[in-house]
């Protein structure tokens, strides 16, 4: 077997499928091999390149491979289809990821560590805890609106809603109060779960001199600092602020052909948990700003006069994002710029 130059590794619970090839891409070793048999196999071979998707569990294994002294490259899915002949299955997959890495242009994703990973998990956990606690608010006022109980939209008028399901001498029949009342009791202790992890990031974010800076910017706070801090790669990878919001996904995407430039609706790449709260940041300054006004002559006041609301909310969050990759760069604190 001649010496093997690049692993492509096609990740699975159990069952792991390896590809190995020479310096010159030809074909050195496929098997397939056990969870528990990777590291051991890996540490019998020469060291090298071993590359996989960044998928769930990469980071690990990431981790484990470069104690054995491998180089770790891990690769976005999107960037891998490509490379994939006409049948798809395992093989096809490793093969195709020793072909991705050994592209000289290929980008790639950098190995998270234990403490960074951990950190982004409160987010993720409150996130799952939002989506549950906005199905249970619908639930409820589904099963409340079969009775004739309808409020308007918004979790302030939720209380309303609850009040009439714990009232006994309301309309609502007895036999759906009881699975009412379930509804009631797990939205309070999702409220209440929600609560805790809010005021662990507010903790977080008070302690942690980059996040108080990045809160100076107007539409950023605890949540969103500090999750730029948990879930953002590494800024050292991005030349300058505009390759960060492009990556977050916040610039038009091109069809440019012949010349002609043209850019249609946002690229939606990246991150989405942050994307998704730059532009809750941004849409909240934008209605304020529409309510109380802005200075007279600032970007904002531009956009607004000129352009539609959500057009405005999506560049404003891009703008936020190169704000924030200038702070957590350079330091400094955001100064709100003359008119």
């Amino acid at each position: 077997m001649e010496k093997i130059s690049i692993v492509g590794l096609d990740l699975a619970k159990n069952t792991i499928q390896l590809h190995a090839a020479c310096a010159d891409g030809s074909v050195s070793l496929r098997r397939r091999i056990s969870r528990g048999k990777l590291l051991q196999f890996l540490s019998t071979i020469d060291r090298c390149t071993v590359a996989m998707e960044a998928c769930a569990g990469s980071h690990h294994w990431g981790r484990e491979i470069a104690k054995l002294g491998h180089t770790v490259r891990l690769i976005a899915p999107i960037y891998v289809k490509p490379f994939v002949k006409r049948q798809k299955n395992d093989a096809a997959d490793a093969e195709a990821i020793c072909e991705a890495a050994m592209r000289p242009t290929m980008r790639f994703v950098a190995v998270k560590s234990e403490t960074r990973q951990a950190s982004a998990a409160v987010f993720k956990v409150r996130d799952l805890l939002v989506r549950q606690k906005t199905q249970i608010i619908n639930a409820l006022r589904g099963h409340m609106a079969e009775f004739g109980v309808v409020v308007p939209q918004g979790s302030a008028h939720v209380g309303t809603l609850i009040a009439d399901v714990e009232d006994p001498h309301s309309a609502l029949p007895e036999p759906a109060r009881l699975p009412c009342l379930a509804l009631v009791s797990t939205l309070r202790s999702l409220i209440d779960r929600i609560r805790e992890l809010d005021q662990e990031i507010a903790g977080r974010a008070q302690q942690d001199d980059v996040a108080r800076r990045l809160m100076t910017i107007p539409g950023v706070g605890p949540i969103v600092a500090t999750a730029l801090e948990a879930l953002a790669p590494p800024l050292e990878t991005f030349a300058r602020g505009r390759d960060f919001s492009a990556w977050m996904g916040l610039t038009p995407r091109q069809h440019s052909t012949g010349g002609k430039a043209r850019l249609g609706k946002t690229s939606k790449m990246g991150q989405r948990d942050l994307r998704r709260l730059l532009i809750n940041g941004a849409a909240t300054v934008v209605r304020w700003a529409a309510r109380r006004g802005c200075p007279e002559g600032s970007w904002l006041s531009r956009m607004i006069g000129r352009k539609p609301p959500m057009l405005v909310i999506v560049a404003l969050a891009n703008r936020m994002a190169r704000i924030a990759w200038a702070l957590m760069t350079k330091g400094g604190r955001y100064e709100v710029a003359a008119a």
